[in-house]
């Protein structure tokens, strides 16, 4: 065979050997069909450009926070909605300063109880001892003791009291107030994206902008869609907070009032009925909590 037919069949082998992927490169191999191989996609480059979305999102968003603060920017303003957020912010506040007292009170409340058993014990001891003033001592034991009995009674009603509105306070509130803060900052991304649109469409409509208006429109869209969204979550949650709140407010108020007017008018029946409506039981001291098998 002469040398040229033998480089025409070796160039018509090789020929069949080629992987042709998407992006119409060609690369060689020893031996196979042919194959179409898709485009490798780069981690890093992926890394990189995500970096590059948040950073231009995040400088759009300072940008637009800034001019706000400046009074230079325009911002979308829902008088109604915002109106509840700022009750509720302040109504958080005033919550967690009854949480805050009614937790010293309990304090407060666990040391007087605390000094009465002991002034009870002390009473009592004194009165075995002492045959002259045996009465005397005796008595005054037994009105200590009860009046320890009643505080820890009133004890139990209060900190139940305190778990139920620090549940409302610091869980069932805060849990409102996140979605506040995610609705405050999708308003943020719509009003530059929206900024960014209205700029664009003052300026010239030539072939190197209106893809640009394009894109623009296209994001002030999307943020939009995610602004409403999160409006519609926040009024929403707004509505069955309130709802609970003033539900569980209710129930609370009237545990605490009964249980203080019954306590300090010396009503042992009434304070432990009010406990009972309740469905508030009392830790006996010394005893550990059933097991979950006891329980059932």
């Amino acid at each position: 065979m002469s040398p040229s037919r033998v480089a025409a069949s070796r160039l018509a082998q090789q020929g069949s050997d080629l992987i042709v992927p998407a992006g119409g490169q060609r690369t060689q191999t020893k031996s196979g069909p042919v194959i179409l191989a898709d485009e490798i996609k780069n981690p890093a480059m992926e890394k990189l450009e995500l970096v590059r979305k948040w950073s231009l999102n995040t400088y759009k968003c300072t940008r637009q926070i800034i001019s706000e603060k400046l009074g230079r920017g325009s911002r979308t303003v829902d008088l109604e909605l915002e109106a509840q957020i700022d009750i509720l912010r302040d109504n958080k506040k005033k919550y967690e300063n009854i949480l805050r007292l009614a937790q010293t009170l309990s304090t407060q409340l666990f040391q007087m109880v605390h000094t009465q058993r002991q002034l009870g014990d002390a009473f009592a001891d004194l009165s075995l001892k002492s045959l002259e003033l045996h009465e005397e001592f005796g008595y005054n034991a037994d009105t200590q003791k009860l009046l320890a009995k009643n505080g820890e009674t009133l004890l139990g009603a209060i900190n139940f009291f305190i778990a139920s509105v620090n549940t409302l306070v610091n869980k069932t509130i805060e849990d409102t107030l996140i979605t506040v803060k995610q609705y405050e900052s999708a308003r943020i991304e719509y009003d530059a994206y929206r900024t960014d649109l209205e700029e664009l469409n003052l300026g010239p409509r030539d072939a190197n902008t209106l893809p640009k208006i394009e894109q623009s429109q296209h994001l002030f869209q999307a943020h939009k869609e995610k602004y409403d969204k999160m409006r519609n979550d926040v009024s929403i949650k707004l509505k069955f907070l309130e709802e609970n709140k003033v539900k569980v407010l209710h129930n609370q108020l009237v545990l605490f009032h009964n249980a203080i007017a019954s306590y300090f008018a010396g009503n042992q029946k009434q304070l432990e009925q009010t406990l009972k409506q309740f469905h508030i039981k009392l830790k006996t001291p010394g005893v550990d909590a059933p097991s979950w098998l006891e329980e059932q």
